[in-house]
């Protein structure tokens, strides 16, 4: 039985597909490796001893197990009171943001609100210019925010991507019958927002408040700006920072002394432990992750 031209073109079309399918999957391998194994490094580096990480000995598996980098990280007492400063931070961060973007971006996904571009313009001006941050110093300094939990919760709390994301997804998710609907049956604003609009956007809010919070956790430039004289309320980020700074300092006065920590060792001990917490939020929004980055992304 003779094969026929559409069928050995048919055979082609799917070995095509194979290689591609093959090549596409390559290449998301060696994207997931390059993300995951500098972080495999870093947890190795803090397991390890100090003169496996000096003689460059360390790659994927500690050399030498120990904790001792931990130990001195726990040595210090103000850690804990640093990392519960942290989340207190990141939680009030994340609600307070939360609460404006979807503030601001229903409004802005109505087509009857009048100035809605406007308003968009607005809030997309301040994605290409800014201040600077000698005169946001001078605008906490003058709103006496400084060494004040305050200055490290309300600068940031609102993000114009963020709301454009949210504004497009409500828009393009959100059909203006059920508006229209909801509007027949006596629902104002405020019922609409909070019976229909947010139930329906649940991805996307997990999504934009993973963003947040994320992007407040890893912060510390602005604590360093802002947090001079309250040690007390020093982020963990920040208190980190101290630790690894102190750590360097005294490694090059006193290099001979054996019992000091190469600051290498220590800064990967940090890393870790200012990454943890973070990492442990991931599982439970994992569901809603794509979807929600996924609903913000396209309009139809």
């Amino acid at each position: 039985m003779k094969t026929t031209a559409s069928g050995h073109a048919a055979v082609r079309r799917v070995r095509k597909l194979d290689l591609w399918d093959i090549l596409i999957r390559l290449f998301l391998i060696a994207a997931s490796l390059a993300c995951l194994l500098p972080f495999v490094h870093v947890v190795a580096k803090s397991l390890s001893e100090d003169a496996y990480v000096i003689a460059n000995k360390v790659f994927l598996w500690p050399a030498g197990f120990t904790l001792d980098a931990y130990g001195k990280v726990f040595a210090d007492q103000s850690i804990l009171r640093s990392l519960y400063i942290s989340v207190i931070i990141t939680v009030l961060f994340t609600l307070i943001g939360m609460i404006v973007t979807i503030c601001a971006a229903y409004p802005l996904s109505r087509k009857q609100l009048k100035g809605r571009s406007f308003f968009t313009f607005i809030f997309m001006f301040t994605m290409f210019f800014g201040g600077g941050i000698i005169p946001e110093y001078m605008l906490i300094n003058s709103l006496g925010m400084l060494d004040s939990i305050w200055s490290l919760i309300l600068p940031l709390s609102f993000s114009a991507f963020n709301l454009l994301i949210l504004r497009t997804s409500i828009s393009s998710n959100i059909p203006a019958s059920l508006e229209e609907s909801a509007r027949m049956d006596g629902a104002g604003h405020f019922r609409i927002l909070f019976s229909i609009v947010l139930p329906l956007s649940k991805p996307i809010l997990a999504t934009l408040s993973l963003f947040y919070a994320v992007g407040r956790w890893n912060a510390y430039q602005d604590a360093l700006f802002y947090i001079k004289h309250n040690v007390d309320l020093r982020p963990l980020q920040l208190k980190l920072y101290y630790l690894v700074v102190q750590a360097s300092e005294s490694f090059q006065l006193e290099m001979t002394q054996v019992s000091l920590s190469n600051p290498e060792v220590l800064k990967a001990a940090c890393v870790v432990f200012a990454t943890l917490p973070i990492i442990c939020v991931y599982p439970f929004i994992q569901k809603y992750f794509v979807k929600g980055v996924m609903l913000g992304a396209i309009k139809e």
